[in-house]
Order: C-alpha cells, then structure tokens, then sequence
C-alpha cells in the first residue's frame, strides 16, 4: 500500500483510504426524483417526504439545494448492532417488522463520512447540524464531524438526559442520556436563547448586568450600593436538557416506533436554531418527529428515510396534523434501482442470479421466459426498470404448462397487469399454480441482505363500490382486501389487513393526488370502510383511483372508471 502523508490529526478507518494513498470518495449521483403522491392544494412551496437511500437523494438534491437548508438535524444508527422490531397489529395479535444495523464499525463510519460530506454542502451559510448519537459512537462521530466540519465549527456537545428510563441492574451506571452534536457551517449562524420552567420553582439569585469598562459581566447594584437579587422560576438553558423519554403506554405522540424521539427534544432544537420560513431537513427522518414539529412551527421541511414502515408512519402523522401545509411523497423509483444495479453487477445475468439466491431459489437453463428454478416451482424475475406485463406473466406460464411444471412464481419491482387474482385464476385454468410477489426495497440494502432479512410479499388486490349518493357525487366503500397466499394462519377480518386507505377522485398520472384518506393510529385502531363524499364541477367520465397500505407497509392500487352525468 502507498504511503499517506499524514499532515493533521483524523480518524482513520479500514477503506478509507485507497491502496494508492488517495482518499476514498463515492461518486455522487444525481438522479431524478418521481413524484409518487401529493398531499394538499396546489402551492408554490410543497414539503417533501423522500423514500430511498440518503445518499442517492441528497445527492440528488444538491442541484437545487446546495447551500439552502438552514438546519438539518439526523439520529442516524448508532451502529449498536440490535435489531428492532415494529409491531405491526392485525385485529389484537402483533406482527414484528424487523430492521436490522450490524456492520463493521469501518463501514459504519465510512457511511456516516460520506453523508456528513453531503450535508455540508447542502447547508446555508448560516446553516446547523444537530447530530443525534449515543455512547456506543459519539466519540467517533465527533472525530469525523470535526473533520468535514471544522473543529472551529463545533459549537457543544448537548446532553439529552432522559430521567424517567427505566434500566435494570447492568453492574455499572446507567445509560440514561444520549449526545447531540451542534455543528455550525460558517462563523454566521443563528442562535436563539431558550428558556425553561425551573423545576424547584421560584428561587432567590443575583441579578447580573454587562459592565462595559470591565468588558464583563459583573453583579448590579441598587443606589444604595447594594447587591441586587431577584426571584425568578426560570432558567436559561444550558447543554444538559432534561426532556423525558417517551412511554410506551403513550396513545397520542408515541407511533410505537422503535428509537421515536420526543417533539420537546425536536422542538427545542428547531426553535434554537431556526426561525418560521426557514428551511429544515432531517435525512434519517424515521417516524418523522422532525418534520411533524417543523411542520408545527411553521418551518419548510424535507425528509428522507430508508424503511417504508418509516415513511408510512410518517405520513400519517402528517396528515393527523391540522391545519397542515401541503407535501408531496418522492422516490428516486426505477432510477435508483437502474444505478444499484449498474454499481454493484456487471451484467443482468448476475442480477437475476442475485434475486434467485435471496429467494431461495438457484438459476435454470434452457427456458426463455423462467430464470430460476425453487423446489418444484420455476421462478421468473422482472427487470429493475421495466414492469410486469400481462404478456410477460402470460407467456411465463405458457412456458411452464408447456413443460409440464405445475407452479410459477413471478418476482417483479412494479406491475403493470390486471387485478392479480384474475391472473392466478387464467394461470389455474391452464393447470399452473402461479404465485405474484414484489421485490421488496430491502434487497438493495447490503445490512439486509447480510443477515437474511428480505421478504418477498405476495401481490394484493381489493374490491370496492363506488356510490353516486347525489348528482356528480362519488362515495367509494371497500368491500374486500386479499393478500394472496399469505403466509401463516392468522384469524382476522379482512379489514384487519389494512392499515391506510385513500382516494384520488380524479387521477390523470401516474401520481396519486390523495382528496380523501382514513388510517389507524395506536390511540384509534378503528378504520371506516366508507369514504366521505366527493362531489364534481361537472359531469363525464372519471377515474377514481383506490389506494390501500397493508399492515406490512405494502401497497395495492386499483382504478375504476365511472361515468358522471
């Protein structure tokens, strides 16, 4: 390996350096963001929640952003290597969706380098950072904060101290405060002074004035010469912030999100470093309390998250907020699954046998429209950039009753296919079972792929009626959701299986316009099955597009063409 010439103190880490002595970048990308749906009326700002990896989407934001953001705030992973489960409720059983960290901690930090970088740049010139972390990193991540930002840049290390966790017996203190790290872009930044309710109540204390031939602060005087004192119930705050952890028996802030953070912690952070108006951002936004408290106290906001559990319990919370601005839901889509795999295969044979290894299946020969072959099924695998087509299922179990194999399974990204239930019917009628199933995000995060967490979840479809109450007026009620060969037995109502369902009264694009929506939460498990009333200017066809959320956080759309008169 080349010799590095060392020419100040830094971290150092397995790769972060090349063998020819040169440090390590990761090309940055800048691909196009797709709108997926859009919540509220038209506007000339509209906040923006984006499901993907953070490093593809602020590199992705850069063009527009850089240098925009007025505080961006992260409670990445604190590289712990625990794995935390989110119940996922069917009628009062409990489901665990589970989401795993566990690598190197070279990894770990080469991640965390990569995005401090990024968010660098995307930082005003007044801008923030407020970095989340704990014991098991903060050491760390102040070496590297320190480096990309400066070490005259940091401003404090801010304890959290959360009083009312419970820790049992470890042989050592208890772990009962977490670290924030207040990082600054520029020597300009913005700071508001905060304060805060003593906890002893009133107390008797020095008043103290700025004395300006001593250029300090020294104790006031009365005319009498004497030292003054007043008393006061406040206090200015200090590094220390003694702000309660959340409670798992709390029905109406806590999402029983595993890690959710308090909206006092949040709150006090965007309050003392931001003004109404500006721009905040939170790129591991998780169930979304950054945004929920910006979007509170009227700050613009944009939101990342790697987990579809995250992103969808964020949008709820969202919407539970009135009166609220408008948002929209991006992804980088079929782009990001274009560069996944341009990175990381050299030709699409090695993807598809990628796939095949996760499902547990191994790669077949001589057939071709099936790449893979699971026990007694064939198994075909879809394009990351193009849909499944009807054409494409079809000719698959042609090929497969041709050979006399009586089950296929179809693994796609997107889908472009009647209702799935129609097509497991036409296959059955041709003596093949058929078996549709989504390639789910997870596959392109290595953490995932590492410990064997990917589930492939099999396709959904819905039945609903749409109701003409009055003159241009449309009602929609579901009559039906099924997810196809779901596994294990679970005694439950269909509707148990939704969590989040909305309309779109008019969808013209491939982005859901959402003009009416009905969700669960942990204080209300109830969902109406009926939406409200919707009515037209005027009359002609439309087409009513029915979105429905599962409890796994899958997806299932349906449209239906009705004619108004």
């Amino acid at each position: 390996m080349a010799k590095i010439q060392i020419t100040k103190t830094e971290l150092v880490w397995p790769g972060k350096y090349r063998e020819d002595g040169v440090l390590a970048e990761t090309p940055r990308a800048n691909l196009p963001l797709q709108t997926m749906e859009v919540f509220g009326p038209e506007a000339a700002w509209r906040n923006k929640l984006i499901w993907g990896d953070n490093l593809l989407v602020m590199g992705s934001l850069l063009e527009e952003f850089a240098g925009k953001i007025d505080l961006i705030y992260i409670d990445p992973p604190f590289a712990t290597g625990a794995d935390f489960a989110f119940p996922a409720a069917i009628g009062q059983q409990e489901m665990a969706y589970r989401d795993t960290w566990n690598v190197s901690t070279g990894s770990y930090l080469a991640m965390m380098a990569e995005r401090l970088q990024l968010i660098r740049d995307l930082l005003s010139p007044t801008g923030s950072l407020f970095l989340h972390c704990d014991w098991h990193v903060s050491h760390l991540l102040r070496a590297i904060g320190d480096e990309v930002f400066g070490a005259g840049n940091f401003l404090n290390e801010i304890v959290w101290y959360y009083y009312n966790k419970f820790q049992g017996n470890v042989k050592r203190f208890a772990s009962n405060h977490d670290v924030v790290l207040w990082y600054r872009k520029s020597a300009s930044y913005q700071f508001n002074q905060q304060i805060e309710k003593r906890a002893e109540g009133k107390v008797k204390q020095l008043v103290r004035m700025w004395d300006k031939e001593k250029a300090a602060i020294v104790n006031a005087k009365g005319l009498d010469g004497k030292v003054m004192y007043r008393e006061t119930d406040q206090r200015t705050v200090d590094d220390v912030w003694r702000i309660s952890m959340l409670q798992p028996a709390d029905r109406t802030e806590n999402c029983g999100f595993p890690t959710q953070k308090p909206e006092a912690l949040l709150q006090r952070i965007l309050e003392t470093a931001s003004s109404p108006g500006d721009l905040v951002a939170d790129f591991f936004c998780g169930s979304g309390t950054m945004l929920s408290v910006a979007e509170k106290l009227n700050r613009r906001w944009i939101g990342c998250d790697l987990g579809r559990w995250g992103i969808h319990t964020t949008r709820k919370r969202l919407l539970g907020i009135k009166p609220r601005g408008p948002f929209a839901l991006l992804s980088l889509g079929k782009y990001e699954r274009q560069y996944w795999q341009g990175v990381n295969f050299t030709v699409p044979c090695e993807y598809v046998a990628f796939i095949l290894k996760l499902y547990g299946a191994e790669p077949a020969n001589g057939l071709a429209h099936v790449d893979g072959k699971k026990s007694n099924a064939l198994v075909r695998v879809g394009a990351v950039d193009l849909p499944i087509t009807n054409a494409e299922v079809d000719a698959a179990v042609d090929q497969c009753a041709k050979s006399k194999q009586r089950e296929l399974h179809i693994l796609g990204w997107d889908w472009d296919t009647q209702r799935c239930d129609v097509l497991t019917e036409t296959a059955g009628n041709k003596g093949v079972r058929l078996l549709l199933l989504q390639i789910p995000r997870e596959v392109m995060e290595p953490q995932a792929t590492q410990h064997a967490y990917v589930r492939f979840f099999p396709l959904a479809y819905m039945e609903a009626e749409i109701g003409q109450p009055g003159d241009l007026t449309a009602r929609v009620t579901l009559k039906n959701f099924v997810i196809l060969n779901t596994a294990g037995d679970v005694r439950s109502d269909w509707s148990d299986y939704i969590d989040y369902w909305a309309v779109d009264w008019d969808s013209r694009s491939d982005t859901f316009v959402e003009g009416w929506a009905a969700y669960r939460t942990r204080k209300e498990r109830k969902l109406p099955l009926v939406s409200g009333s919707y009515a037209y200017e005027e009359g002609g066809r439309r087409r009513i597009l029915v979105c429905v959320i599962d409890i796994f956080g899958n997806e299932t759309r349906q449209a239906f063409d009705v004619e108004f008169s």
